[in-house]
């Protein structure tokens, strides 16, 4: 039988417990504040042995690597037993050179309902999006990407950074 939700330990993010709603939108001033914030957050998934899924800057794939272990993780561990994958902004949000949000929200659709068929009662999404500040083709369409995202998402009870 599945654990229900209510059962379910409580998710931490920020100092504060999340709820039913589990999507997270957060802005940093420096990596370092991101970091402290997103860490325990983190850790915490792998230490559940929920999977984890990041898309991140690929100018900054080490430096993320790096902060993970930082905190204990073992990342090639992870990497290894499933639990843990890493995609840079190309592999996610820019295939083919630009933002298609149809494509993207398949993505991540598919993310959330493969953790469970790899035998992970949760995924912790944690996406990166500074791209979104450069001239890209279709960032125009994030607002309503994010607003679609916010009908998606209720469906799964991961929660999503």
């Amino acid at each position: 039988m599945p654990v229900s939700e209510r059962e379910s330990p409580p998710i931490r993010f920020a100092g504060s417990v999340l709820g039913a709603r589990r999507h997270v939108c957060a802005f940093f001033h420096t990596p370092d504040e991101e970091y402290q914030v997103l860490l325990p957050f983190i850790k915490e998934g792998f230490e559940r042995d929920e999977k984890a899924f990041h898309i991140v800057d690929p100018a900054l794939r080490a430096e993320h690597l790096r902060r993970l272990e930082s905190v204990g993780i073992d990342v090639a561990r992870a990497d290894k037993r499933g639990q843990f994958e890493l995609r840079n902004w190309a592999d996610a949000y820019l295939r083919d050179g630009h933002f298609d949000q149809g494509r993207m929200l398949a993505l991540i659709q598919e993310v959330l309902e493969a953790g469970p068929r790899q035998g992970f009662s949760l995924t912790r999404l944690v996406a990166h999006m500074e791209w979104a500040l450069e001239d890209r083709a279709g960032v125009d369409d994030l607002v309503e990407y994010e607003t679609r995202l916010n009908y998606l998402l209720p469906r799964y009870r991961d929660p999503v950074v």
